[in-house]
């Protein structure tokens, strides 16, 4: 018999994350249900259990997914509801390594996974509990981070290994998906279904984060907070000065942040503001993009 789904199920960064309670708790989680389909795309290299997790969802076999590797070569759409709520699943053939992209047609489904990536409101990678984290595992988690992607992760075939299987698996994701901490990831068996549906609370959630409207009042005084708690460090006798933020863009949710001396800031003091934001408004499962434009300083050249 399968797992309860708390037992395999784990929505969670494999390394120290925001707890289930706060996840669930009031954010962009709560906006209503959009008039068009969310479009979640599933990728993940060959045999991860992509179609199989569809015909869960589904709860018939409308997809094939033989053990043969790579079954799926084109990219399928099928239209999809769950609690009310309208979804469009896209079933990608399995990203392989360069090397082994030989003829037209693996050609094709590379491009159409990609195109996927690019279409989507959000990626669900898929990953094979039984196989080690690969540099393709990586690649493609790095083509879904570039387009800005929402992203939730789902480990599967969690039910099919054992303890030590399980801890290796997890230092592996923390050292090799490090980038990827903004993300959810969740443990589960697609074949079962067991945690399939706190991996689709996921997605919603993922959604409705990449999605969010952020005023300019609330951005602007959740900026002047994280700068009292935590100033920019002075480039020589200067310190970048910050003055508003507002929302530049969405999907992924994008901060413009004015000011002068703004082009000194560093990469450290960036993450800095990307986590205090990430957390001031419940943008887990989206990237986050900072932009820094710096007005011109008029005692600048003065003596």
């Amino acid at each position: 018999a399968a797992a309860p789904e708390a037992e395999v199920s784990e929505a969670a960064s494999p390394e120290a994350g925001p707890s289930d309670a706060k996840a669930a708790g009031a954010g962009p989680s709560d906006a209503a249900a959009p008039p068009r389909p969310i479009r979640v795309a599933i990728v993940g290299r060959p045999n991860a259990g992509k179609s199989t997790l569809i015909n869960t969802l589904l709860g018939e076999e409308r997809l094939i997914a033989f053990d043969q590797p790579g079954t799926t070569r084109d990219s399928v759409e099928i239209d999809f509801e769950r609690n009310g709520r309208p979804y469009k699943l896209i079933d990608t053939a399995g990203l392989r390594r360069r090397g082994k992209v030989s003829d037209m047609v693996e050609k094709f489904s590379v491009i159409k996974t990609l195109q996927a990536i690019e279409d989507c409101n959000v990626c669900v990678l898929m990953l094979d509990a039984g196989e080690q984290v690969a540099d393709q595992d990586a690649t493609i988690a790095g083509y879904i981070l570039e387009a800005g992607r929402a992203l939730v992760v789902a480990v599967n075939k969690w039910d099919a290994v054992d303890a030590a299987a399980r801890e290796r698996l997890r230092s592996e994701l923390a050292r090799k998906l490090h980038f990827l901490r903004f993300a959810r990831f969740h443990f589960v068996s697609a074949l079962e279904g067991t945690g399939v549906g706190a991996l689709m609370r996921s997605v919603d959630r993922a959604y409705a984060a990449a999605t969010a409207k952020l005023s300019t009042p609330k951005l602007s005084r959740s900026l002047h907070e994280a700068v009292e708690r935590q100033p920019p460090p002075r480039r020589g006798q200067f310190r970048p000065k910050m003055r508003y933020a507002h929302q530049g863009g969405q999907n992924p949710p994008v901060i413009v942040i004015h000011g002068t001396g703004l082009d000194k800031i560093g990469d450290t003091y960036r993450r800095y503001l990307e986590g205090w934001f990430r957390e001031a408004f419940s943008l887990q499962g989206t990237p986050l993009r900072i932009e820094f434009r710096s007005a011109a300083n008029p005692y600048h050249d003065r003596n």
